[in-house]
């Protein structure tokens, strides 16, 4: 079989292309987006927040960081495989979920429909508001154009069997989610790297928590794809790759996509939509919205006066006017543009389930008096 050369249309020089020169180092330039990543908050929250199931009691269970280590080391595997740069896979891999709110999709369901009305709010924009504007106190960490491009279009409409690369440099501030492929064939490959990713592992998972069996699964699925995950990922991986060397584009055969299309509809019905997981959306929905009018009351009516936000008597205020005032310049800024979100969807969007579910706390619960307190009156009656 003649292998085809998959090759980007764009030179390295457009696609490293910074918001602000930086003179590069000994790392490169999409190993060094790598590093930013990596060792930025908004990344190291990931590890705090929900993939599929909540707050699981076993650690095995895949939260979102761990979903972005297994999408980077895919996209990496099979840009190796393709003579691309494994190094950019690496970095929109580690990125493209960055942007996820607490709870998983769920979140950011919640989010959209709730707070902003059904204005759009997806991740894959979200991500991008985080690496361009809100990290680093609303500097951003000042990402390769390629970068970017993959993280904003690592999501589509529908499940394509083959994609091949947008021949068009946009302006990324202005681009709609799901309606644009990336200009990289390494954003490309994160693109079916992310579904590779999920379907097995969450099929795992789900196994795991006893939440269906193995005899629930298709058999035309296990004997096409796998039983177990890394199996999965094995035929994907190398479907993937054979099949992208055949027709110089992002893709795969058939058979294999088709069984690919049926283990995601599986999912969806059996995984996703399951009652135990429905249960949680009234709970996260309350969550997220006591948060939300409970802060936006506050922001209201103390704006930047940090100092007024003590007089609330929790860590979830005070925490809150510390944000505000390492980004206070920034919302300035951006409020005279009109923009969408403000400091308080940021915020939540931001935070991990834990930190969320403790802030409900904070809000709700009255706090008790310190125990010196307490024994003082004991002794003193």
């Amino acid at each position: 079989m003649e292998k085809i050369k998959i090759k980007n249309f764009f030179s390295f020089e457009d696609l490293t292309k910074r918001d602000y020169p930086r003179t590069e180092d000994v790392r490169g330039a999409f190993f060094r987006d790598v590093t930013a990543i990596i060792h930025s908050y908004p990344f190291r929250r990931l590890r705090g927040k929900t993939q599929v199931f909540f707050s699981p009691r076993n650690d095995h269970i895949c939260t979102r960081m761990e979903h972005s280590l297994h999408v980077a080391t895919i996209a990496a595997t099979i840009s190796k495989a393709l003579e691309l740069d494994n190094e950019l896979a690496w970095a929109i891999g580690l990125g493209h979920d960055i942007g996820h709110p607490p709870f998983g999709h769920l979140g950011e369901r919640i989010i959209a429909d709730k707070l902003l009305k059904d204005s759009e709010f997806s991740h894959e924009l979200y991500s991008y508001r985080v690496l361009t504007k809100l990290t680093n106190y609303g500097r951003g960490l000042n990402l390769t154009y390629a970068v970017l491009d993959g993280v904003l279009n690592h999501c589509g409409e529908k499940f394509e069997k083959i994609i091949d690369i947008d021949r068009t440099l946009k302006n990324l501030d202005n681009l709609l989610p799901k309606k644009h492929f990336p200009v990289t064939y390494e954003g490309c490959v994160v693109r079916m790297s992310d579904k590779i990713a999920y379907v097995g592992r969450d099929l795992e998972d789900a196994l795991t928590l006893k939440l269906i069996q193995k005899n629930d699964i298709p058999s035309n699925i296990l004997q096409t794809l796998g039983v177990k995950n890394s199996e999965i990922i094995d035929t994907l991986v190398n479907d993937c790759i054979n099949t992208s060397l055949a027709v110089g584009k992002i893709a795969f055969s058939d058979s294999i996509y088709e069984a690919f299309l049926q283990l995601i509809d599986f999912n969806y019905q059996a995984i996703y939509l399951h009652p135990k997981l429905k249960i949680f959306e009234k709970n996260f929905s309350r969550v997220i919205l006591t948060i939300y009018n409970y802060l936006m009351e506050l922001y209201n009516t103390y704006e930047f006066s940090f100092d007024k936000y003590g007089c609330e008597k929790n860590f979830l205020a005070l925490r809150f006017a510390d944000y505000l005032k390492k980004m206070k310049e920034f919302y300035i800024n951006e409020k005279e543009k009109s923009s969408l979100f403000n400091p308080v969807i940021d915020y939540i969007a931001g935070m991990t389930d834990s930190y969320a579910i403790e802030s409900v706390q904070e809000i709700m619960l009255p706090r008790r008096f310190h125990y010196d307190l307490e024994l003082g009156s004991i002794l003193n009656s």
